[in-house]
């Protein structure tokens, strides 16, 4: 009988540090933005510190491959896929300390049934068969993609606490403010972004920002009522540039700038019409070129987020019918009757976007917009304006006036 109890014993006690040892550590890591364009917005991952695995495992949602057939089709229509990778903690860190952007991680209070089952869920998603996902910038990034596996490990409890609170931040502001370091990048994002962007939502939906996923989980409370970040400490300091500051966006700027742009061509028009015919050409071509862009966005790709766009009518693709009357303005010669009609349906489309900004039912944060541009479609609309054209004053006989054909022709 002695015998016996003694092996149970010497059983148990080896039972109990692989028992202990089961549970992994689950922690998420926060890269903070980079220079690169697609780096701007930060990054994040999933670690699990299994000690049986003998090193930290990133789970990191973020990789996609360049090389694969159509890559850059893809990206254009809106169907790029990623995949989930796992990798040691070490060797995911190696590219952040290389260019000098910032890591933090924090080490979720998760009991060893939910941690060892996130474990085996990332584990199982991680197979080559389960890892490739159809990536959506808003709603299917490599960020929310960590939101929904931690939710799925606390039974929905992230998404109960954070679905009902909000900062009033859209998708729009986000993405505006983060890529505001490159120029071309913001402008992009502002101009070729729909109303369904200025939806004010959950700190849920601001998860799409890795930087947000880390504010919100501070928040969080865990199963047993206690934080559900038990710690939070830095692996590598931030090199670069800070996180672009969150900052009102006054449309006053626009405004005046607005109108002096119109008031210039006001001036212009009134001294050398074909000069501002000649001024006009440039503006008519980038905002017919911007219009097919945004009308390609609308209509041909899976970017869900630029359809219905308002700015389509303040840079209209139909500005591009205008360049053969402009051309024959500047040449001293009558645009023709079309011009005109269209002349005047550019300039209404313009003044429909400020009717817009008024109505309840999904506006769109464009202001600015319409605050520097409706006044320049006014006043090329005035100014070349059949009315216009003919109160000018006619050239001595034998001459082209300022606009029409030579006398008697």
């Amino acid at each position: 009988m002695i015998r016996h109890l003694v092996l149970v014993l010497f059983a148990l006690l080896c039972c109990l540090p692989a028992a202990a040892a089961a549970a992994p550590r689950v922690g998420v890591i926060t890269m903070l933005p980079g220079e690169v364009f697609f780096e701007r917005f930060g990054h994040n991952a999933i670690v699990i510190d299994d000690p049986a695995q003998g090193e930290p495992l990133s789970y990191n949602f973020g990789f996609f491959d360049m090389e694969e057939p159509d890559f850059f089709g893809n990206f254009v229509r809106g169907q790029m896929r990623y995949r989930l990778a796992v990798l040691p903690l070490a060797e995911d860190l190696a590219y952040y300390r290389e260019v000098g952007r910032g890591v933090s991680i924090q080490w979720l209070d998760l009991d060893d049934a939910r941690a060892s089952a996130l474990a085996e869920a990332l584990a199982i998603n991680a197979l080559p068969e389960n890892a490739r996902y159809r990536y959506d910038y808003f709603t299917d990034n490599c960020s929310t993609r960590v939101r929904d596996a931690l939710d799925a490990a606390l039974d929905g409890a992230l998404r109960r606490q954070l679905q009902g609170r909000s900062r009033g931040n859209t998708y729009r502001s986000d993405a505006v403010r983060l890529a505001s370091p490159a120029p071309w990048m913001w402008l992009g994002f502002d101009l070729g972004l729909g109303p369904a962007a200025d939806r004010p939502h959950s700190l849920w939906e601001d998860a799409f920002v890795p930087m947000r996923l880390a504010d919100a989980l501070r928040t969080v409370r865990n199963a047993d009522g206690d934080p559900l970040v038990a710690a939070e400490s830095e692996l590598l300091p931030h090199r670069l540039a800070p996180e672009p500051a969150e900052a009102p966006r006054p449309w006053w700027p626009w405004l005046l700038a607005g109108l002096l742009a119109a008031a210039a061509l006001a001036w212009l028009g009134g001294r050398a019409p074909r000069w501002l015919a000649l001024a006009a050409l440039p503006f008519w071509s980038l905002a017919g070129l911007a219009g097919l862009t945004m009308l390609f966005i609308w209509c041909c790709t899976a970017h869900r987020f630029g359809w219905s766009n308002h700015n389509l009518l303040l840079l209209d693709p139909l500005a591009l019918l205008l360049l053969p009357g402009g051309w024959r303005l500047v040449r001293g010669r009558a645009p023709g009757r079309l011009f005109d009609w269209i002349l005047a349906t550019v300039t209404l489309g313009a003044v429909l976007a400020l009717f817009l900004q008024w109505l309840p039912l999904l506006p769109q944060r464009n202001a600015h917009w319409i605050a520097l541009l409706l006044p320049i479609h006014l006043a090329l609309f005035a100014m070349l304006s059949p009315r216009r054209r003919n109160r000018t004053r006619p050239a001595p006989s034998g001459r082209e006036n300022a606009f029409g054909p030579p006398r008697g022709a």
